[in-house]
């Protein structure tokens, strides 16, 4: 793999560099400044990362403005993507997947970014109280006006995935080019259906959390000390090596660390080029927090793993593996809600 090996996402035609720049860790919520911030942003592009993954609601916004102050200049050059769907402040009306919201959530990103239109907006995630058949109008109605170009889903379930194909069919409308869905060695749950549903459909697949929220960064080891991470304490359970519903994961995380030692590897290095392995797979979406990370990553994308490796990570993790259903990236209100398994009383 290298940067300079553009791939098409999904049958858009649209050349796409193998690595996408996320910006979710870009300024409060990274606790990254703005100027450190656009430093980063402006290395990646350097280094031939031709596409950046932003949304409304990464730092309330902050994200949005500082991503478009780096790329002033050089917008032209540049696949921009935000995301719409989660909360942007305390006002209850601002987020979901209506109409009313959509209209007004893309001209607000459209300022923030300093643009006059988005080459990819995506819903952020999938909302049962709106018709797919709103969200789906909505945004065809924005492609038409030239406020983006392309639409896409994220952490959609196989079943809303085609839901949102037939819909758009139905009134005879644009389809969602791509689906955005976390993808690594310990988190293997969508080569059930998901790509498979995506190769039929020609969906471009963006991934993210190839290093599984920190799980793959090296720290997780047995016998090791609890890694100490931002991550963990806001969801220390998650994130527990002591948990015993965390050991099949952690015991995971270790034999990976160890056969990427033994490949000669860093574990960074296998856990990206496994990623990028997959046929299915049109670019990864990777977010540095510091220069060290995306420097981790850049080296990383000149990894291509050998036949044998990929089979020993098989035998570690099989395919189709998760350990838990929040690695998915959403619990499905059906699990989540009790309401919705008990009949009222």
């Amino acid at each position: 793999m290298s940067l300079s090996d553009l791939r098409t996402l999904g049958r858009t035609g649209v050349r796409i560099s193998p690595f996408v720049l996320g910006a979710m860790n870009f300024g409060a919520r990274g606790n990254t400044s703005p100027d450190e911030s656009i430093a980063l942003i402006q290395r990646a592009l350097d280094a031939g990362i031709n596409a950046i993954d932003t949304a409304d609601t990464y730092s309330r916004g902050e994200s949005e403005t500082i991503v478009g102050r780096a790329l002033t200049g050089r917008r032209d050059r540049v696949i921009l993507a935000s995301k719409f769907h989660n909360p942007v402040d305390d006002d209850p009306a601002h987020r979901g997947n209506s109409r009313r919201w959509i209209v007004r959530a893309v001209e607000d990103s459209l300022r923030r970014l300093g643009t006059d239109h988005l080459d990819l907006y995506q819903v952020h995630r999938p909302e049962a109280i709106t018709a797919i058949d709103e969200t789906v109008g909505a945004l065809d109605d924005l492609v038409r006006a030239g406020k983006i170009r392309y639409y896409g889903t994220s952490v959609f379930a196989p079943a809303e995935l085609i839901e949102t194909q037939w819909a758009a069919d139905r009134r005879r409308l644009r389809r969602a080019v791509s689906e955005q869905v976390p993808y690594s060695l310990l988190v293997r749950g969508i080569e059930r259906e998901t790509l498979p549903i995506a190769r039929k459909y020609g969906l471009g697949v963006l991934t993210y959390g190839p290093l599984a929220a920190g799980w793959l960064s090296g720290n997780y080891r047995l016998g090791a000390a609890q890694p100490v991470s931002q991550r963990a304490d806001l969801i220390p359970g998650r994130f527990d090596i002591a948990a015993p519903a965390n050991a099949a994961k952690l015991a995971a995380a270790d034999a990976l660390a160890r056969l990427a030692g033994e490949a000669g590897l860093s574990l960074v290095e296998l856990a990206v080029g496994f990623v990028a392995a997959h046929p299915d797979v049109s670019a990864t979406i990777i977010g540095p927090r510091t220069r060290e990370h995306l420097d981790a990553y850049l080296r990383a994308a000149e990894v291509e793993l050998a036949p044998d490796v990929l089979d020993r990570i098989d035998e570690i993790v099989p395919p189709g593996t998760y350990f838990h259903e929040r690695d998915t990236g959403k619990i499905p209100d059906a699990l989540a809600d009790p309401a919705l398994r008990r009949r009222a009383s």
